[in-house]
């Protein structure tokens, strides 16, 4: 009988494979470099990213940095092997953060862990990332894959992404002249883009429907394919309407990203506290997936509000006098918009959001 006890143990029976990971960062160099943009090289490999910031062309710039994940939604692509999108939704979860303070995403980090690494899945994963990244106009300057047995079962994982914009000092969103009378846009989502997933997924379970079962919500999907459309970039659009209409005149006010808590908690985020964001919900039509998910769940139109997205993904904010410019230069990087409200002044105990018409109603 032999004796093993003296035998070395290796990393990889530790479950750790350094060959996988090094063939990884081979598999990304081509996908890195295409995302290349002034001020990087978008070469990975070493310690760090670098970003010349004269290069990008500024002139007094204020850095702006924003860090997200993709929540539970993560789940879904695991457990149906779709990860061809999940990286679009980790970057524009972060940039589109970044956009609604006028900045310019410049580059962008990803980190990656895993109970064991499968070069495949993270290579499709990361080039999501590098696509959106791409289509943000930012450069993907490094990241990280961490293969950690014992902290993650198999082959599940987790991603956080890093962004980092900036912006022209006199450029900076919100700007202090928001007042009663200007105009607030609503611009579509894709769908439920990347929160309230732990609600979605649970009604989803208790309906019974499997994951490749015919969508009820959209003809020609299954229901994770459906569940699975990436978040929608926000970027190029706002860029082209900042700088036709931008800051600087005075058109476009403030900016917010309809993330986690909904049109309830992120609009107010922009307003000074002596002023209310007067929405009409009947102002556009949410897609169908808002009404299944309301109706499945019989959720109350308050906790639809401050749950999901309802169809709006980014809000604008416009001068009175000024917010066609905005609506044509939207029309122009052909975006829909709807106007959805106005701004008004804010009552002595009132809220900061108010609502009139109606959403989704329970069955």
């Amino acid at each position: 009988m032999s004796d093993d006890s003296d035998r070395p143990v290796t990393y990889r029976e530790a479950g750790v494979d350094i060959d996988a990971g090094n063939e990884l960062v081979s598999a990304l160099k081509p996908l890195t470099s295409a995302t290349g943009r002034p001020g990087s090289d978008a070469a990975i490999g070493g310690f760090g990213g670098l970003f010349d910031l004269k290069e990008a062309g500024f002139r007094d710039p204020i850095l702006v940095a924003a860090t997200d994940g993709v929540g539970t939604k993560l789940k879904i692509a695991i457990e149906t092997g779709n990860h061809a999108t999940i990286g679009t939704d980790l970057v524009a979860m972060c940039v589109n953060d970044l956009i609604v303070q006028g900045a310019e995403p410049l580059f962008f980090l990803d980190y990656m862990a895993t109970g064991h690494l499968e070069v495949e899945t993270a290579r499709t994963v990361i080039a999501g990332i590098a696509h959106a990244c791409r289509e943000s106009g930012c450069a993907l300057i490094g990241g990280e894959t961490a293969e950690m047995p014992g902290m993650y079962q198999g082959t599940d994982y987790d991603l956080a992404g890093f962004a980092v914009g900036a912006v022209e000092r006199d450029c900076l969103l919100p700007l202090p002249t928001l007042s009663a009378g200007d105009i607030i846009i609503g611009l579509p989502s894709s769908g439920i883009h990347s929160n309230g997933y732990s609600l979605v997924r649970k009604l989803v379970e208790n309906s019974g429907l499997a994951w490749d079962a015919p969508s009820p919500w959209h003809d020609g999907a299954t229901v994770a394919g459906s569940l699975l459309a990436p978040t929608r970039l926000y970027v190029r659009p706002l860029l082209t309407a900042l700088r036709a209409t931008g800051p600087s005149r005075g058109a476009i006010k403030a900016l917010a990203h309809i993330t986690g808590g909904g049109l309830t908690e992120n609009i107010p985020r922009v307003l000074p506290d002596n002023m209310t964001a007067a929405i009409d919900l009947s102002a556009w039509s949410p897609p169908l997936v808002f009404h299944w998910l309301a109706e499945t769940g019989r959720l109350p139109e308050v906790e639809m509000l401050r749950t999901f997205n309802c169809g709006i993904g980014m809000v604008i904010i416009a001068s009175a006098d000024r917010y066609r410019d905005v609506l044509g230069s939207l029309a122009k990087s052909e975006v829909t918009s709807h106007i959805i409200g106005e701004i008004v002044p804010r009552t002595i105990g009132g809220e900061s959001i108010s609502y009139s018409g109606a959403l989704v109603s329970p069955a």
